[in-house]
C-alpha cells in the first residue's frame, strides 16, 4: 500500500535517515518527511515510530507523531476555530494547517453555521488530490454511539451539542450521550450546527431518545416575561395602553408573547401589588 493511500490515518514506519530538518521515515518502499517540529522526541536509525500521514502546504505527503482523536473512519468532538463564508469552517485536529470543513458540507443558511469555539463530531475524508476534508457525522453514526434514555430522564434538565439542523427542528447529542430532537416550537432561536445548548426533556420514545425543549419552564417564564413587561411599564412613565383584556395580535406585536403567556405575567405582577388595571390601561403602583 502506497503512503498516499494511508493519508488520513496512522501508520507505524521506520527511520531511515536524519538531516538538520527532521528525519525520513520508510516502509521500505517510499519515504516520507518527520518534520522535526512535528517529532515529540529525538528518534535513531532504525527507530520504528507511528505517525500520522497528512499532505503539507506544498502538497507532499508529511507525518507527525501528533496522533490526532480523529482520522479517516474514526470520529472525534473537534472544535471550530475560523469561519469563511465563501470557504466554510475550518477545525483544529492536532495538525499544523486546519481542516477545512467544507460550505457545501455545512447547513444552506449561513445563520445557523458554527461559530469559532463551537464543537463538531467529525471524520477526515481524502479527496482525489489527497488532500483532507473534515466531514460531519451522520445521524446513524450519532445512533452508534449515542445511549438510551430511561423515563427516569423525562422532565430532567441535559445540556449538549447541535449536531444537525432543518427547517423543522434541530438535533442535539448530550452531555450524558442521549440522541435528541428539539422541534421548530420548542426553541425560541434556531441554534448552530455545534452550538452548546441547555434544555430539558419533554418526552423518552421507546427508542430512547428524547425530546428537548429550549424553552424555559413555565415559572421561569412567567417571571421573565413579568420582569421584561414590567420593564416597559416603567419606560412609559408607569402607564401602558394594554391588560390582560387587550386583543392577542396587539401583544403579540409589542411583547412578542401569547396571550394566555401575558396573562400569566401580568397576574403575578398583580399578585405582587406591583400593578393595577383601569379603563383599559395597566399602571405601576407607587412602591
Amino acid at each position: 500500500m502506497s503512503l498516499k493511500e494511508l493519508i488520513g490515518q496512522t501508520t507505524v514506519l521506520k527511520t531511515a535517515r536524519i538531516t538538520d530538518f527532521g528525519y525520513f521515515l520508510t516502509n521500505d518502499e517510499e519515504d516520507v518527511l518527520l518534520h522535526k517540529n512535528q517529532a515529540q522526541h529525538s528518534l535513531e536509525e532504525g527507530d520504528e515510530v507511528e505517525v500520522f500521514l497528512f499532505v503539507d502546504s506544498e502538497g507532499r505527503v508529511a507525518a507527525s507523531t501528533f496522533i490526532p482523536e480523529v482520522a479517516v473512519g474514526r470520529y472525534s468532538w473537534v472544535k471550530v476555530t475560523d469561519v469563511q463564508p465563501d470557504i466554510g469552517a475550518f477545525i483544529n485536529i492536532g495538525l499544523p494547517k486546519d481542516i477545512l470543513l467544507g460550505k457545501d458540507d455545512l447547513p444552506v443558511h449561513k445563520s445557523v453555521w458554527p461559530k469559532e469555539g463551537d464543537l463538531l463530531y467529525i471524520t477526515l475524508r481524502v479527496n482525489r488530490n489527497f488532500l483532507l476534508y473534515a466531514k460531519l457525522a451522520s445521524d446513524q453514526v450519532i445512533k452508534e454511539i449515542s445511549v438510551k434514555a430511561t423515563r427516569d430522564a423525562f422532565n430532567k434538565n441535559v445540556q449538549g451539542h447541535i449536531y444537525r439542523t432543518a427547517k423543522v427542528g434541530s438535533w442535539i447529542y448530550t452531555i450524558e450521550g442521549y440522541k435528541g430532537f428539539i422541534h421548530e416550537s420548542q426553541r425560541q432561536t434556531e441554534p448552530r450546527l455545534g452550538e452548546r445548548v441547555e434544555g430539558r426533556i419533554i418526552d423518552v420514545k421507546e427508542d430512547g431518545t428524547v425530546n428537548v425543549s429550549l424553552l424555559a419552564r413555565k415559572q421561569e417564564a412567567q417571571d421573565t416575561d413579568a420582569e421584561r413587561i414590567y420593564d416597559y411599564l416603567m419606560s412609559r412613565n408607569g402607564a401602558m395602553p394594554y391588560t390582560d383584556k387587550s386583543m392577542a395580535e396587539d401583544i403579540q406585536e409589542r411583547f412578542g408573547l401569547s396571550k394566555s403567556a401575558f396573562k400569566r405575567a401580568i397576574g403575578k405582577l398583580l399578585k405582587e401589588n406591583k400593578v393595577y388595571q383601569e379603563n383599559g390601561w395597566t399602571y405601576a403602583k407607587k412602591q
